[in-house]
């Protein structure tokens, strides 16, 4: 994980370039980072900021959506939804990186008393890049191709269903997800694809996508294919704009689970107040954890939740979010912009 084209410019390419131009870098050179101790009190997240975070940024194409089939009396057809849509995805998780590398600043990272996060590596830069603009367009290519319809406009959206859709959506790709996840960690034939991923020991957000085209393909179409097919076959509607949200829940839970950040929060659900009665709601720690262990020695497999660890016996202790060692006085609240 050799990392050193920040500091030399001369072999810059477009990928480069693009990392730096819209800020997705997981420190500022010219700043120090904050180091606390594993014994020093971790603050906690206001969840509520996270869920508001999620929902308002999820609201913006939507409401250019509805503005501009009031406005011009016209529907938007599939390839306007596609790049209202995926533009929408990936300026999100652009802010949403930016967010954590300025929380990062102010509130450090986990294990940072003994290991700095990891950078992107000199060999990855292109291909992190490429896999994260291929997340939100073929997430988008799938959803719109089964769900979308020109003649349904935003308003059509069933927020009655809608917390249900977000809570069961964040479980059911926890669970394809957990099994996929762990028969890759058991089996040689999968861990050869999953070993890349492995490589980062303290991840950031773009890592989550340093991964190989197998992985890559399951975790940005497969498992959310199945999660939504999962879900119609039980009776849940299910619609394109529904899933757009439950998308963007399950990007944000993505992105600030490889972020490290020294904090105690992480996924945010709408049945995480039942989760946390079992002790399985997710937190940056879980995921953190489970990257500094490899191949059959891993742990925490889930990505959204704790649910499907706790019922499986593959939870690992926390060390900095225990309990005992949360402040609950001083709370982080996500910021807005």
């Amino acid at each position: 994980m050799v990392s050193t084209w920040r500091h030399d410019r001369s072999q810059w390419t477009i990928w480069h370039w693009m990392v730096e131009l819209f800020g997705l870098n997981v420190v500022s050179l010219d700043k120090e980072v904050p180091v606390f101790s594993k014994k020093q009190k971790i603050p906690a997240v206001r969840e509520w900021s996270l869920h508001m975070w999620i929902l308002l940024h999820a609201a913006v194409p939507l409401i250019l959506h509805h503005a501009y089939t009031t406005y011009t009396g016209q529907k938007l057809g599939l390839i306007g939804a596609f790049a209202l849509y995926s533009t929408a995805f990936k300026m999100n998780g652009v802010h949403e990186v930016n967010i954590m590398r300025r929380l990062g600043q102010v509130y450090g990272f986990l294990d940072g008393d003994k290991h700095a996060r990891d950078e992107i590596p000199d060999t990855g830069v292109g291909k992190v890049m490429r896999e994260l603009i291929s997340t939100s367009t073929f997430r988008m290519i799938m959803s719109i191709y089964l769900t979308y319809q020109p003649n349904e406009a935003p308003e059509t959206l069933r927020w009655r269903w809608l917390p249900l859709e977000i809570g069961l959506y964040s479980i059911t790709v926890d669970f394809w997800f957990y099994w996929y996840h762990r028969m890759m960690h058991s089996t040689g034939s999968l861990w050869k694809f999953h070993r890349r991923h492995h490589l980062t020991k303290h991840p950031n957000p773009l890592l989550s996508a340093y991964a190989d085209h197998e992985q890559e393909f399951m975790d940005i179409t497969g498992i959310p294919l199945m999660a939504y097919v999962t879900l119609k076959v039980l009776g849940v509607p299910m619609g394109f704009y529904e899933w757009w949200v439950c998308y963007q829940y399950i990007a944000f839970s993505e992105i600030i689970g490889h972020s490290g950040l020294r904090i105690h929060g992480g996924a945010p659900s709408t049945v995480n107040w039942i989760l946390e009665i079992f002790d399985a709601e997710l937190v940056i720690e879980d995921h953190d954890l489970h990257h500094r262990y490899g191949w059959r020695k891993s742990h925490n497999y889930g990505k959204q939740t704790r649910l499907w660890d706790r019922i499986f016996g593959t939870c690992h202790d926390r060390i900095e979010s225990v309990k005992e060692n949360v402040d609950y006085t001083n709370r982080v609240t996500m910021p807005l912009l």
